[in-house]
């Protein structure tokens, strides 16, 4: 291909991503320095999974580890810590940054299928302007924490998870680059292939430039907190510099987006401590009104469409279908099957009104298997469980477009970045 041939020529350029120099391991550290994202895991997990290696990422995205187990993570000698970690990397060679400008393609690997995306810095601009779309709510002590990280590092040290409408040009960048040797290759302990590769041609550095100023929206798959940070930070630094021009690096933040026909989301599904006082009899007479039940026995069902839901109750599944008429279809939220279950069962039923707060009920992501559903039930631990159909991109999509905001709790994404493989700093 004739990677010049696709650049547009425009008379007046607004970047929505630029190349940048990242800062990396060593290919023959990156194993060491990999890990998890910082919030899927608590302290004493990252402590234990970064036990005898001091090159783990989780000295600097959890720096409580390197403290008395039981120190708060919030405590400003933490966050001091982190940016003396991260200084540490960089100065023992476990971090090195690029001499030059780059995008990079990184993919995963999960059960035989890889997804392939562009690693970009994204305009702080096109967040607050709406032209990033988000369709989770966030939480100010969760975007507090992470701008102070984003702060005191002065470095966007994990990604955030973008995705966008399939583009041809792009895929072809894609297509093209990872023919060649992947910079990093490995397995992570969870089983997960991560495999990531340096676009370093000025062709077709200019090619991925150009062609992302012809998508006008990204939306935000996973990292609606990492996000939020990371764009007020920026913004922060541009009302705090009075020479500010705009082309500043600290007007972009770091983010993999990925075609949005390489993603897969996985259910997200809830267990509930009681059945609020009513029988298991009782509880499965009031969800008829609503559903068409079908008991399936003691084998695992699992919800074959949308609108239809797996119920675990008594060491018995069950399929709940909704009745017509029990949602909107011309809705994009009414239309998904976690308002559906949050409104006529969740609510009405067992009277839970708010997700995000409420004690009695819990999340579980699908990676984690209908057994889990199962074990957290017969454990005594919860009443019932219920398995979710899960949300579509097209959904997620459309309702990002709307302005609407999803229920909480809706998608899960798997797997999930890596982080370490890269970074961007604001400087």
């Amino acid at each position: 291909m004739d990677w010049a041939s696709s650049v547009q020529q425009k008379t007046q350029i607004m970047a929505k991503v630029k190349p940048f120099r990242g800062v990396r391991p060593p290919r023959d550290l990156v194993t060491q320095v990999a890990s998890r994202p910082y919030d899927v895991l608590n302290s004493e997990e990252a402590r234990s999974e970064a036990e005898g290696n001091p090159r783990s990422l989780y000295h600097i995205i959890k720096p409580e580890i390197d403290f008395a187990p039981g120190t708060d993570e919030h405590d400003p000698k933490v966050y001091d810590k982190a940016v003396e970690n991260f200084n540490a990397f960089q100065q023992n060679g476990w971090l090195v940054q690029d001499d030059n400008e780059h995008y990079y393609i990184y993919a995963q690997t999960m059960n035989g299928r890889t997804q392939y995306g562009i690693v970009i810095a994204a305009n702080v601009a096109d967040y607050m302007e709406g032209r990033i779309k988000k369709h989770e709510l966030t939480r100010r002590d969760k975007e507090e924490d992470r701008m102070k990280h984003v702060r005191i590092n002065n470095a966007n040290v994990e990604p955030v998870f973008f995705a966008f409408p399939d583009n041809t040009v792009l895929q072809q960048v894609i297509d093209e680059v990872t023919k060649n040797e992947p910079e990093y290759d490995f397995t992570a302990p969870d089983g997960f292939g991560h495999h990531f590769w340096v676009i370093d041609t000025p062709e077709m550095i200019a090619t991925v430039t150009s062609e992302f100023e012809r998508i006008p929206y990204l939306y935000i798959a996973d990292g609606h907190h990492r996000s939020a940070a990371a764009a007020l930070v920026g913004h922060e630094k541009a009302q705090n510099n009075p020479a500010h021009k705009g082309d500043e690096e600290y007007n972009y933040f770091l983010a993999v987006a990925f075609p949005a026909s390489h993603l897969n989301i996985i259910d997200y599904n809830r267990v509930v401590r009681d059945l609020n006082g009513l029988a298991p009899e009782e509880f499965l007479a009031r969800i008829a009104e609503n559903f068409t039940v079908e008991d399936k026995g003691t084998d695992e069902y699992r919800p074959e469409a949308l609108h239809n839901f797996s119920l675990y109750l008594g060491g018995r599944w069950y399929s709940l279908t909704a009745k017509p008429g029990t949602y909107n279809d011309n809705d994009p939220i009414g239309i998904l099957d976690v308002t559906i279950s949050s409104d006529l069962i969740l609510r009405d039923i067992l009277g839970i009104t708010d997700l995000r707060s409420d004690k009695r009920i819990d999340f579980v992501g699908g990676i984690r298997g209908l057994g889990e559903l199962k074990h957290r039930v017969d454990s005594g631990e919860m009443a019932m469980a219920l398995a979710l159909y899960p949300v579509s991109m097209k959904q997620l999509m459309d309702i990002a477009d709307s302005g609407n905001i999803m229920p909480p709790k809706t998608t899960w994404f798997e797997p999930k970045l890596r982080s370490g493989l890269v970074i961007h700093k604001l400087d």
